[in-house]
């Protein structure tokens, strides 16, 4: 464990944001995780809905730096994918 005082506080605001970041990290997850198995499920609508729930959450937490802007793309763009395979398999 840290003895200065300076890597004290230090250790201190890495926790609080450790725990910050792991629960906008889980909304990311169960957020992708419902568009997946709407597409799963074959249901487009409710693929569409939480896609754009999804969107959402995704860039939000890119933009405050929990996650890599590239990585909020790619998990973006797969989704995306997976509905316009459902979308054009129904049409």
């Amino acid at each position: 464990m840290a003895n200065h005082p300076s890597a004290l506080k230090r250790a201190k605001q890495n926790e609080v944001k450790r725990v910050r970041n792991k629960s906008s990290k889980t909304r990311v997850k169960k957020a992708v995780k419902e568009v997946r198995a709407a597409i799963a499920a074959n249901s487009a609508e409710q693929a569409q809905q939480g896609f754009k729930e999804a969107v959402s959450i995704i860039q939000k937490s890119a933009s405050k730096g929990v996650i890599h802007k590239n990585q909020a793309s790619r998990k973006i763009s797969r989704l995306a994918r997976g509905i316009n395979r459902l979308t054009a398999s129904e049409g």
